[in-house]
């Protein structure tokens, strides 16, 4: 990047107004593992499909950095929103407290990609030595944005810790969660895995796995040119089920569907599940450049253990096949545990205007942070591999 004080930070409500590889450049440096939820390919579709749009509280406000010969130098996929759903940091208690003493919660600038709880970075940025100054520059632009609306408040949701450490140096609030994510320890095979689990655990899953095809279950995995719109017609009737039992509204629009499969093939991988020539269930996933990342599960016939099998045993099979770092397989779930997926700390930072209510906000995150690290650290005693004591196996008895 030139003369950082020649830069300038621009805002464009779509997508569809930057150059898509001028984008990816950013969010997908060269020599950086890949982020498939970062490409312009996802964000553009979710806009084009109705998915995240104005009409569904989801205002593109994303931040383009643009160097003094007028490059792209950075960017930052960026919303504002008149709710809280679709985050997966939940901010509900927040705002009705701060509604409740006369405030204004939304709306609210959001820095996250749509409906996707993983992490990922959110300033966008070359690799290169003007990088942290990028990096800086949009946060700074991102802060100067939500005064300029006049909003209550900035979220930036899953980015990495270095990220959020920077944040926290330049006066965010700072907060923690957890996830369970399954780690590759250079297994050849789901055997190599099973051989590191205590003996009970290891039986348990054959036996789940066992269970999850005994009404005549079949598993497919389609990825690349196999996928079709007969597939997706599929697995969206999967989903509308499962996500209008779930969260009475589902997210995402048939089209989303078809725009992914179309500009992202070969890092989409649909696991699907066919009982008698009929599909009946499926989970899609996303490939990344170290991780699969787990994001929807829908059925329309309940087969026991047949959620572990798709979401949980085959993506762990798929990244022992490709030699990927890690699964990601989305929010909560104490019960994935047991199956091998270690709980791992994910990061988000806070900008709030009022001066009361930051300072409100900034003591109950003290508190919820180390919260947050001795409930990862009681988990972590309850990991499934066989370095666990004996005394571990019985405390695992009574989990």
């Amino acid at each position: 990047m030139g003369d950082s004080e020649a830069a300038i930070v621009k805002v464009i409500d779509s997508l569809g107004a930057v150059d898509a590889a001028a984008w990816d450049a950013c969010a997908n440096p060269p020599g950086e593992p890949r982020n498939p939820f970062l490409s312009h390919a996802f964000l553009s579709a979710l806009e084009e499909s109705g998915s995240a749009t104005r009409r569904t509280g989801w205002l593109g406000q994303h931040l383009l950095l643009e160097d003094d010969a007028g490059c792209l130098a950075g960017c930052m996929p960026l919303y504002l929103k008149n709710h809280s759903r679709g985050e997966y940091v939940f901010d509900h208690g927040w705002a009705n407290a701060f509604e409740n003493a006369g405030g204004q919660y939304y709306p609210k600038l959001q820095c996250a990609v749509p409906f996707t709880p993983a992490t990922g970075p959110r300033l966008l940025t070359p690799q290169g030595p003007g990088r942290a100054a990028a990096e800086d520059m949009l946060l700074a632009g991102a802060v100067e944005l939500a005064k300029r609306h006049n909003v209550s408040s900035l979220h930036i949701t899953f980015l990495p810790e270095r990220q959020w450490q920077r944040a926290g140096e330049l006066g965010l609030l700072q907060r923690t969660d957890q996830q369970f994510h399954w780690h590759n320890r250079g297994y050849g095979s789901f055997d190599d895995f099973l051989a590191d689990l205590s003996s009970r655990k290891r039986k348990m899953i054959r036996k789940e796995r066992e269970k999850a095809l005994e009404s005549g279950i079949e598993i497919e995995r389609v990825t690349g040119s196999e996928l079709t719109e007969d597939h997706w017609d599929a697995f969206f009737a999967f989903y509308m089920d499962t996500g209008s039992r779930k969260w009475g509204t589902p997210y995402l629009t048939r089209e989303f569907f078809s725009l992914a499969g179309e500009r992202m093939a070969d890092d989409t991988l649909l696991i699907m599940a066919r009982r008698n020539g009929r599909l009946v269930a499926g989970a899609l996933n996303f490939i990344g450049g170290d991780a699969l990342y787990g994001r929807n599960w829908g059925a329309i016939e309940h087969h026991p253990f047949l959620h572990f099998e798709c979401c949980y045993y085959q993506a762990i099979d798929f990244a022992i096949e490709r030699g990927l770092a890690r699964v990601e397989a989305g929010a909560q779930g104490e019960h994935k545990l047991a199956r091998g997926y270690l709980p791992s700390r994910t990061y988000s930072a806070h900008w709030i205007a009022n001066t009361s209510f930051r300072e409100a906000v900034a003591e109950y995150l003290s508190r919820e942070r180390q919260y947050v690290d001795r409930d990862i650290a009681a988990l972590g005693e309850y990991a499934p591999f066989r370095h666990d004591t004996e005394n571990r196996e019985h405390q695992e008895d009574d989990f």
